[in-house]
């Protein structure tokens, strides 16, 4: 039976101030859980409307579906939450193709671009203090399980560059066509805000600028959305990697 006190611990996570505070954070959906639980993730407990994790799992408890419904963020409720715990953060590691995140706040594109991220084997994301919080639930709702394969960092950035010693390309509006670019593979790829993307104070940091080129009608589109452009580059970028290497 869920208890008042949990019902109130897990709805404060949904604020940043209370994930932080409690060290705690939530998931929600039975494939995420699943691949959680089989993860070195620490996780304190499942709630579950069934016995879909095996009736014998230590870490279930199963509650009512009107109990799930207090403690879900999602608009349908899926049929289980785990409450887990916020892991240390590691060492930022800067070999490689890494991706920059400047003040990204859209939890759904921090979510998006985590999965993508994975999807392309980017093992490491270096965040700005002021990218919304990984640990969002929207966002690692949107990750689909991606969160635990890849390391997310936070940091002030103009420091971090400081001691990065690989080529750093900025995506701009205006910049080298990425289709006739080159692309080392110890790099940092800078991706900024959504309204305004890199902040000036990054800019001196900038190897190179580089940018998708627009084939329609220009003043229907404006912009390509932060998560769709960085799609777009990891996919030529990996095109451009297996040319070199075939």
């Amino acid at each position: 039976m869920l208890t008042n006190n949990e019902t109130k611990l897990i709805n404060s996570l949904v604020k940043k101030k209370f994930r932080q505070k409690y060290n705690n954070f939530i998931v929600e959906g039975v494939k995420i859980i699943d691949e959680a639980l089989k993860s070195p993730l620490k996780i304190h407990k499942v709630y579950s409307i069934d016995h879909v994790f095996g009736e014998k799992n230590a870490f279930v408890e199963l509650i009512s579906e009107r109990e799930l419904k207090k403690i879900s963020q999602l608009v349908q409720p899926n049929t289980a939450l785990a409450l887990c715990e916020i892991p240390d953060e590691k060492p930022i590691q800067t070999e490689g193709l890494i991706l920059v995140l400047d003040d990204i706040r859209d939890p759904g594109n921090l979510g998006t671009i985590i999965r993508l991220a994975d999807w392309f084997g980017i093992e490491q994301i270096v965040c700005s203090t002021e990218t919304v919080d990984v640990y969002n639930p929207k966002v690692i709702q949107s990750t689909m399980g991606s969160f635990l394969r890849v390391q997310i960092n936070y940091t002030d950035l103009p420091t971090f560059f400081d001691q990065y010693k690989y080529p750093v390309l900025g995506t701009f509006m205006e910049g080298k066509n990425i289709y006739q670019s080159q692309f080392p593979e110890n790099a940092a790829l800078v991706l900024g805000n959504e309204a305004n993307g890199i902040s000036d104070e990054l800019v001196p940091y900038i190897s190179e600028k580089i940018s998708i080129p627009r084939l329609g009608n220009l003043q229907q589109t404006e912009s390509l959305n932060v998560a769709m452009a960085t799609g777009i580059i990891l996919g030529e970028i990996a095109s451009h990697h297996f040319k070199l290497n075939s």
